[in-house]
């Protein structure tokens, strides 16, 4: 089956816009939340369709992993699915929610989870915390995507990559991101400047 062949979970723009649309940013999760993840408002619509069309959001999990104040960064490899992206530098991993996840346990739950566990392994005692909404409507590729961002928190340094995509992998410090942020994914551009928020968070 092709990328363009995959069927995603989705939310209505127009949700997103009743609740308040937002651009960047938002750490208000107990509004937008639990009316985003309630199994009433999702639709699952075609990948090739659903990149077309503003008209839905396509979920995506977002983990932002830190180690105290250091955070784990990588390059995104040819391997990558998201083509647009391919070569940037991100500090967040995870996915797209697929019909195939859609579990008694909670569908975005057992994606978030599949994603994480599918790209890195992450040390025994590590948590997570949803902690923000991430919606940049800049671009093409942010226009037809809503981020759920979790701060994880990893117990240690001991973060491994599991996917090819996956490259220069490894934490880093604040500054350091700070003087590669023109490498930075957009996304990962908001989660840097709103960092000291998505900690308090979590």
């Amino acid at each position: 089956m092709s990328k363009d062949d995959e069927v995603l979970l989705t939310v209505p723009r127009e949700r997103l816009e009743r609740l308040g649309l937002f651009q960047g940013l938002s750490v208000d999760v107990g509004r937008y939340l639990p009316v985003l993840l309630d199994p009433a408002n999702h639709r699952f619509v075609r990948r090739g369709e659903a990149e077309q069309d503003p008209a839905f959001k396509q979920l995506i999990a977002y983990f932002v992993i830190v180690h105290g104040d250091r955070v784990w960064c990588y390059v995104r490899g040819k391997a990558s699915g998201e083509r647009r992206l391919v070569a940037k530098a991100s500090i967040g991993i995870g996915g797209h929610v697929n019909r195939d996840d859609v579990s008694l346990f909670g569908t975005y739950a057992t994606a978030a989870r599949r994603e994480l566990e599918e790209e890195v392994s992450v040390p025994p005692g590590s948590t997570d915390a949803m902690v923000a909404l991430l919606n940049d409507d800049s671009n093409e590729v942010g226009r037809v995507h809503l981020g759920v961002v979790h701060l994880l928190r990893a117990s240690t340094e001991a973060v491994a990559k599991r996917e090819a995509q996956i490259t220069e992998s490894g934490f880093k410090s604040r500054g350091e991101l700070i003087a590669m942020r023109d490498r930075l994914e957009t996304w990962s551009q908001l989660c840097l400047e709103g960092l000291d928020r998505l900690m308090a968070g979590a």
